[in-house]
């Protein structure tokens, strides 16, 4: 009975939707863009991706048990591999700009998005990450896994109160 429910209530949402005068349908793209947590530009399909809660958790679920230089011991983050976000935006690019809440910027190459599992969090120890707790989204690297990672320049790479992706050629 409930199955029945759901397919009703998303078939009127539709319905709905599509009665929309141009007005509504405006004001709906303008709220479904202030709703965005992350915003890709630059080398990705049609210039640029804004994407709700709803389209991150879309993506193929991660998960990462790893120590950082900014908290105590290791920690488990669940989010999604940066390299999955970034093919399903169609990126071109060789670069990421990653831009947080406090306009701290940093270059990734691209590379090491297929070279380590780099997710991009949004939950530690099965807590939702907010702004005062690195979030709502933070990009992790697998560094107790490799020894390489262990070193200050990929610790620059490691930002919290993500909101921006800029991919470079």
């Amino acid at each position: 009975m409930w199955a029945k429910v759901g397919v009703l209530f998303t078939a009127l949402m539709v319905v709905s939707t599509a009665a929309l005068s141009a007005q509504d349908r405006a004001a709906h793209e303008k709220t479904k863009h202030e709703k965005a947590l992350l915003q890709i530009t630059g080398q990705v399909a049609g210039g640029e991706a804004n994407l709700n809660r709803e389209a991150l958790y879309a993506l193929p679920p991660a998960e990462l048990v790893t120590s950082t230089v900014v908290t105590d011991g290791q920690h488990t983050f669940s989010g999604f591999l940066m390299r999955d976000l970034l093919e399903q935006v169609e990126s071109q690019g060789n670069f990421v700009t990653a831009v947080a809440l406090n306009d701290y910027a940093v270059d990734i190459p691209v590379s090491d998005f297929y070279h380590f599992d780099v997710i991009v969090a949004y939950s530690m120890d099965g807590k939702l990450l907010n702004r005062s707790g690195k979030g709502p989204l933070w990009i992790v690297y697998p560094r107790d896994d490799h020894e390489e990672l262990q070193d200050i320049r990929y610790d620059y790479r490691w930002v919290w109160q993500l909101y921006q992706l800029d991919v470079l050629p």
